[in-house]
Protein backbone atom coordinates (compact mmCIF):
# COMPACT_ATOMS: atom_id res chain seq x y z
CA UNK A 1 0.00 0.00 0.00
CA UNK A 2 1.33 3.40 -0.88
CA UNK A 3 2.01 5.63 2.20
CA UNK A 4 0.30 8.99 2.90
CA UNK A 5 1.97 12.28 1.73
CA UNK A 6 3.59 13.27 4.95
CA UNK A 7 1.96 16.90 4.64
CA UNK A 8 3.04 19.16 7.18
CA UNK A 9 7.10 18.38 5.45
CA UNK A 10 5.71 19.59 1.99
CA UNK A 11 4.02 22.76 3.22
CA UNK A 12 7.02 23.31 5.02
CA UNK A 13 9.26 22.57 2.01
CA UNK A 14 11.20 19.44 2.04
CA UNK A 15 14.72 20.09 1.13
CA UNK A 16 15.03 17.01 -1.33
CA UNK A 17 11.87 17.75 -3.51
CA UNK A 18 11.71 21.45 -4.18
CA UNK A 19 15.35 22.97 -4.40
CA UNK A 20 15.77 27.02 -3.69
CA UNK A 21 17.16 28.74 -6.71
CA UNK A 22 20.83 29.56 -6.25
CA UNK A 23 21.90 33.30 -6.27
CA UNK A 24 23.49 34.76 -9.33
CA UNK A 25 26.26 37.23 -9.98
CA UNK A 26 23.38 40.30 -10.71
CA UNK A 27 21.47 39.43 -7.36
CA UNK A 28 25.09 39.00 -5.25
CA UNK A 29 26.53 42.17 -6.66
CA UNK A 30 23.42 44.24 -5.59
CA UNK A 31 24.25 42.34 -2.26
CA UNK A 32 27.26 43.30 -1.77
CA UNK A 33 26.86 46.90 -3.10
CA UNK A 34 24.65 46.92 0.22
CA UNK A 35 27.25 45.94 2.47
CA UNK A 36 29.77 47.64 0.61
CA UNK A 37 27.96 50.75 1.45
CA UNK A 38 27.32 49.88 4.97
CA UNK A 39 30.75 48.83 5.86
CA UNK A 40 32.02 52.60 4.53
CA UNK A 41 29.74 54.36 6.48
CA UNK A 42 31.32 52.40 9.53
CA UNK A 43 34.56 53.11 8.53
CA UNK A 44 33.73 56.86 8.14
CA UNK A 45 32.32 57.08 11.35
CA UNK A 46 35.56 55.06 12.76
CA UNK A 47 38.08 57.48 10.95
CA UNK A 48 35.98 60.49 12.78
CA UNK A 49 36.52 58.91 16.20
CA UNK A 50 40.24 57.81 15.07
CA UNK A 51 40.95 61.53 13.66
CA UNK A 52 39.88 63.00 17.06
CA UNK A 53 41.96 60.40 19.01
CA UNK A 54 45.14 61.08 16.54
CA UNK A 55 45.28 64.46 17.52
CA UNK A 56 47.23 63.08 20.72
CA UNK A 57 48.19 60.15 20.08
CA UNK A 58 52.31 59.44 18.74
CA UNK A 59 52.41 58.06 14.75
CA UNK A 60 52.72 54.13 16.16
CA UNK A 61 49.56 54.12 18.35
CA UNK A 62 47.17 56.01 15.23
CA UNK A 63 48.85 53.67 12.67
CA UNK A 64 47.69 50.56 14.59
CA UNK A 65 44.23 51.71 15.28
CA UNK A 66 43.96 52.47 11.62
CA UNK A 67 44.93 48.64 10.90
CA UNK A 68 42.59 47.84 13.71
CA UNK A 69 39.76 49.80 12.06
CA UNK A 70 40.21 48.15 9.00
CA UNK A 71 39.97 45.09 10.46
CA UNK A 72 36.97 45.43 11.92
CA UNK A 73 34.96 46.91 9.15
CA UNK A 74 36.07 44.63 6.37
CA UNK A 75 36.61 40.84 8.45
CA UNK A 76 35.44 41.58 11.65
CA UNK A 77 31.85 43.02 11.20
CA UNK A 78 30.90 40.80 8.21
CA UNK A 79 32.31 37.78 9.79
CA UNK A 80 30.72 38.05 12.97
CA UNK A 81 26.88 39.54 10.99
CA UNK A 82 27.16 36.24 8.91
CA UNK A 83 27.91 34.01 11.83
CA UNK A 84 25.05 35.18 14.46
CA UNK A 85 22.75 35.41 11.81
CA UNK A 86 23.19 32.09 10.29
CA UNK A 87 24.33 33.14 6.96
CA UNK A 88 22.79 36.65 6.04
CA UNK A 89 24.79 39.98 5.72
CA UNK A 90 22.48 43.20 5.42
CA UNK A 91 22.58 43.39 1.94
CA UNK A 92 21.46 39.46 1.82
CA UNK A 93 18.90 40.48 4.06
CA UNK A 94 17.35 42.91 1.48
CA UNK A 95 17.65 40.63 -1.13
CA UNK A 96 15.98 37.37 0.66
CA UNK A 97 19.61 35.15 0.38
CA UNK A 98 21.28 33.06 2.67
CA UNK A 99 24.28 31.44 2.74
CA UNK A 100 24.69 27.70 3.54
CA UNK A 101 27.11 24.72 3.72
CA UNK A 102 27.56 22.61 -0.09
CA UNK A 103 25.07 20.12 1.93
CA UNK A 104 22.47 22.74 3.13
CA UNK A 105 22.95 23.13 6.46
CA UNK A 106 23.91 26.14 7.80
CA UNK A 107 27.37 27.67 8.37
CA UNK A 108 29.28 27.94 11.42
CA UNK A 109 32.04 30.59 12.01
CA UNK A 110 34.91 29.06 10.46
CA UNK A 111 32.63 28.94 7.27
CA UNK A 112 32.30 33.14 7.71
CA UNK A 113 35.79 33.32 8.46
CA UNK A 114 36.94 31.68 5.82
CA UNK A 115 34.58 33.83 3.62
CA UNK A 116 35.33 36.71 5.33
CA UNK A 117 39.55 36.48 4.87
CA UNK A 118 39.21 35.46 1.37
CA UNK A 119 36.48 38.41 0.62
CA UNK A 120 38.92 41.37 2.46
CA UNK A 121 42.06 40.17 0.68
CA UNK A 122 40.71 39.23 -3.08
CA UNK A 123 36.68 40.22 -3.53
CA UNK A 124 36.01 43.07 -1.61
CA UNK A 125 37.77 45.28 -0.56
CA UNK A 126 40.65 43.53 -2.32
CA UNK A 127 43.33 44.22 -0.95
CA UNK A 128 45.69 42.31 -3.13
CA UNK A 129 45.86 43.81 -6.58
CA UNK A 130 42.06 45.54 -7.16
CA UNK A 131 40.75 45.57 -9.46
CA UNK A 132 42.30 42.95 -10.88
CA UNK A 133 41.42 40.57 -8.01
CA UNK A 134 37.40 41.78 -8.25
CA UNK A 135 37.75 40.90 -12.10
CA UNK A 136 38.62 37.39 -11.61
CA UNK A 137 36.53 37.10 -8.54
CA UNK A 138 33.72 38.17 -10.97
CA UNK A 139 34.54 35.44 -13.46
CA UNK A 140 34.62 33.18 -11.37
CA UNK A 141 30.87 33.60 -10.17
CA UNK A 142 30.05 34.10 -13.40
CA UNK A 143 31.54 30.57 -15.12
CA UNK A 144 30.37 28.81 -11.85
CA UNK A 145 27.70 25.99 -12.14
CA UNK A 146 25.98 27.18 -8.62
CA UNK A 147 27.26 30.72 -8.77
CA UNK A 148 30.24 30.41 -6.38
CA UNK A 149 32.67 32.66 -5.56
CA UNK A 150 35.92 32.35 -4.39
CA UNK A 151 34.99 32.88 -0.65
CA UNK A 152 32.53 30.02 -1.23
CA UNK A 153 35.14 27.66 -3.05
CA UNK A 154 37.12 27.52 -0.25
CA UNK A 155 34.65 27.64 2.63
CA UNK A 156 32.67 25.14 1.02
CA UNK A 157 29.69 27.04 0.65
CA UNK A 158 26.65 28.21 -1.62
CA UNK A 159 23.89 31.38 -1.78
CA UNK A 160 20.92 30.40 -2.58
CA UNK A 161 17.51 32.76 -2.75
CA UNK A 162 15.76 31.85 0.29
CA UNK A 163 12.80 34.44 -0.12
CA UNK A 164 10.95 32.86 -3.12
CA UNK A 165 7.22 34.97 -4.79
CA UNK A 166 4.47 34.11 -2.56
CA UNK A 167 2.18 31.65 -4.61
CA UNK A 168 -0.07 30.64 -2.57
CA UNK A 169 -2.60 33.09 -4.09
CA UNK A 170 -1.74 31.71 -7.56
CA UNK A 171 -5.41 30.99 -8.93
CA UNK A 172 -5.92 27.23 -9.89
CA UNK A 173 -7.79 26.80 -13.05
CA UNK A 174 -10.21 23.79 -14.15
CA UNK A 175 -8.80 21.84 -16.60
CA UNK A 176 -11.73 22.00 -19.57
CA UNK A 177 -11.78 18.37 -19.82
CA UNK A 178 -12.16 17.35 -16.49
CA UNK A 179 -15.43 20.21 -15.63
CA UNK A 180 -18.13 17.92 -16.17
CA UNK A 181 -16.89 14.77 -14.70
CA UNK A 182 -15.44 16.67 -11.80
CA UNK A 183 -19.28 18.12 -11.00
CA UNK A 184 -20.06 15.10 -9.47
CA UNK A 185 -16.90 14.63 -7.38
CA UNK A 186 -17.37 13.57 -3.78
CA UNK A 187 -15.35 15.40 -1.85
CA UNK A 188 -15.97 14.64 1.72
CA UNK A 189 -12.30 13.07 2.26
CA UNK A 190 -10.06 16.08 0.99
CA UNK A 191 -9.42 17.71 4.15
CA UNK A 192 -7.63 21.46 4.78
CA UNK A 193 -4.26 19.35 4.84
CA UNK A 194 -4.64 17.63 2.09
CA UNK A 195 -6.07 20.53 0.21
CA UNK A 196 -2.67 22.69 1.27
CA UNK A 197 -0.68 19.73 0.30
CA UNK A 198 -2.10 19.78 -3.63
CA UNK A 199 -1.93 23.27 -3.75
CA UNK A 200 1.54 23.50 -2.79
CA UNK A 201 2.68 20.77 -5.02
CA UNK A 202 0.96 22.56 -8.23
CA UNK A 203 2.04 25.74 -7.56
CA UNK A 204 5.92 24.82 -6.71
CA UNK A 205 5.97 22.14 -9.35
CA UNK A 206 8.26 24.08 -11.85
CA UNK A 207 10.52 24.47 -9.16
CA UNK A 208 11.11 20.88 -8.36
CA UNK A 209 13.34 18.34 -10.25
CA UNK A 210 11.39 16.11 -12.55
CA UNK A 211 12.43 13.12 -11.18
CA UNK A 212 11.37 14.50 -7.75
CA UNK A 213 8.25 16.10 -9.26
CA UNK A 214 6.63 13.20 -11.23
CA UNK A 215 7.40 10.84 -7.83
CA UNK A 216 5.30 13.56 -5.50
CA UNK A 217 2.93 13.42 -8.17
CA UNK A 218 2.01 10.57 -8.05
CA UNK A 219 1.82 9.81 -4.10
CA UNK A 220 -0.07 12.84 -3.90
CA UNK A 221 -2.56 11.49 -6.73
CA UNK A 222 -2.78 7.93 -4.72
CA UNK A 223 -3.97 9.20 -1.62
CA UNK A 224 -6.27 11.89 -3.53
CA UNK A 225 -7.78 8.79 -5.28
CA UNK A 226 -8.53 7.16 -2.45
CA UNK A 227 -10.21 9.69 -0.70
CA UNK A 228 -12.75 10.85 -3.40
CA UNK A 229 -14.97 8.94 -6.17
CA UNK A 230 -15.73 8.51 -8.83
CA UNK A 231 -12.18 7.78 -10.36
CA UNK A 232 -10.82 10.38 -12.85
CA UNK A 233 -11.24 9.25 -16.25
CA UNK A 234 -8.51 7.30 -18.25
CA UNK A 235 -5.68 8.24 -19.04
CA UNK A 236 -5.66 11.28 -17.10
CA UNK A 237 -2.18 12.91 -15.97
CA UNK A 238 -1.67 13.17 -12.21
CA UNK A 239 -1.22 16.76 -12.84
CA UNK A 240 -4.53 17.30 -14.44
CA UNK A 241 -5.94 15.29 -11.79
CA UNK A 242 -4.96 16.91 -9.18
CA UNK A 243 -5.66 20.23 -10.28
CA UNK A 244 -9.54 19.24 -11.30
CA UNK A 245 -9.98 18.19 -7.61
CA UNK A 246 -8.69 21.33 -6.06
CA UNK A 247 -10.36 23.81 -8.31
CA UNK A 248 -13.60 22.00 -7.92
CA UNK A 249 -12.74 22.05 -3.86
CA UNK A 250 -12.29 25.68 -4.42
CA UNK A 251 -15.42 26.63 -6.35
CA UNK A 252 -18.00 23.99 -4.07
CA UNK A 253 -16.20 26.43 -0.95
CA UNK A 254 -16.77 30.05 -2.88
CA UNK A 255 -20.35 29.19 -3.89
CA UNK A 256 -21.01 28.34 -0.06
CA UNK A 257 -19.21 31.37 1.21
CA UNK A 258 -21.27 33.40 -1.70
CA UNK A 259 -24.28 32.21 -0.18
CA UNK A 260 -23.83 32.60 3.31
CA UNK A 261 -22.58 36.79 2.81
CA UNK A 262 -26.40 36.67 0.67
CA UNK A 263 -27.89 35.52 3.86
CA UNK A 264 -25.88 37.94 5.91
CA UNK A 265 -27.25 40.96 3.51
CA UNK A 266 -30.76 39.93 3.98
CA UNK A 267 -30.26 40.67 7.43
CA UNK A 268 -29.19 37.09 9.46
CA UNK A 269 -26.40 37.87 11.79
CA UNK A 270 -22.85 38.15 10.63
CA UNK A 271 -20.49 35.10 10.20
CA UNK A 272 -17.73 35.03 12.69
CA UNK A 273 -14.27 36.02 10.58
CA UNK A 274 -12.76 32.09 11.14
CA UNK A 275 -15.78 31.08 8.90
CA UNK A 276 -15.38 33.39 5.75
CA UNK A 277 -11.62 32.49 5.42
CA UNK A 278 -12.84 28.56 5.93
CA UNK A 279 -13.04 27.53 2.28
CA UNK A 280 -9.25 28.95 1.41
CA UNK A 281 -7.41 25.47 1.46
Amino acid sequence: MTQAVDRQRLIIGEAVELELPVARLATRATAIAIDATIQILILMSLSVLLSAFSVRANFAISATLSILMLVFTFVVWPVAFETFTRGRSPGKFALGLRVVRDDGGPIRFRHALTRGLIGAAIEWPGLLLPPLTWIFGSTCMLFSARGKRLGDLAAGTIVLVERLPDLSRQPIFMPPELAYWARDLDLAGIDDGLAMALRQFLTRANGMRADARVSLGRRLADEVYRSTTPPPPPGTPPWAYLTAVLAERRRREAERLAARRAIVALGAPALPPSAEGAWKP
